[in-house]
């Protein structure tokens, strides 16, 4: 006798965290500061971090700092509003500074999988990737 189990896998509700993750030339790299914002308010987290943003509510925004590296931006564009359709695409601006004539400039561009119903598309997770400065 054969017994076959079949199941949905589905993707749990989200809880309102966004966990906050930061890397170097695809390595961790912790202890950088980050900014996340979102039309319902801003909070500040080190890396690696929860960030509690609660319902999705507007683009999420990244901005991480960590000295001996560039600034980097990462936005997460919301579909709230903007109906089923929407692709979730992920915009990231990096703009850097430094001493000795060192600035650069890096853009990426990633884009994200819908998951989950219409009123939840923050990610559970995003990774913020930061140039060092030499």
């Amino acid at each position: 006798m054969v017994l076959w189990l079949s199941g949905c896998a589905t993707t749990p509700p989200f809880d309102g965290r966004v966990e906050i993750l930061t890397t170097s030339r695809e390595q961790p790299l912790i202890g950088a500061d980050c900014v996340v914002t979102t039309n319902a308010g801003s909070w500040t987290v080190e890396t690696p971090g929860y960030a509690t943003v609660g319902d999705p509510n507007g683009d999420l925004r990244i901005v991480c700092n960590k000295p001996g590296y560039r600034t980097s931006e990462l936005i997460h564009r919301s579909r709230a509003g903007r109906g089923p359709s929407a692709d979730g695409a992920r915009v990231g601006v990096g703009v850097g500074g430094g001493f000795g004539g060192y600035s650069g400039v890096g853009v990426s561009l990633g884009i994200g999988l819908p998951v989950g119903g219409a009123r939840g598309d923050y990610p559970f997770q995003v990774t913020v990737d930061l140039a060092p400065l030499k």
